[in-house]
């Protein structure tokens, strides 16, 4: 199942398929490790529209909520 990474629930894990952002987005993420490609496993979130943690090669990184709603994973069930 492919969702973004605010439907995604605490500790899931999954394989980014899909960013849908420009160029400078793609950039950005790319350079704090997260592709298309790589596993991932969400952290936490905020409320009401606050940042998304997840972890990334043993990294914990924030995403702001905008950003987060444009990175696609495949959760694993």
């Amino acid at each position: 199942m492919i969702v973004n990474l605010i439907q995604m629930q605490s500790r899931q894990k999954g394989i980014v398929v899909e960013i849908r952002g420009g160029q400078g987005m793609a950039n950005k993420l790319c350079n704090m490790g997260l592709r298309p490609g790589k596993e991932i496993t969400k952290v936490s979130s905020q409320i009401w529209g606050g940042p998304q943690t997840i972890e990334v090669d043993n990294t914990q990184i924030a995403i702001g909520y905008g950003m987060a709603q444009r990175i696609f994973v495949e959760v694993k069930e």
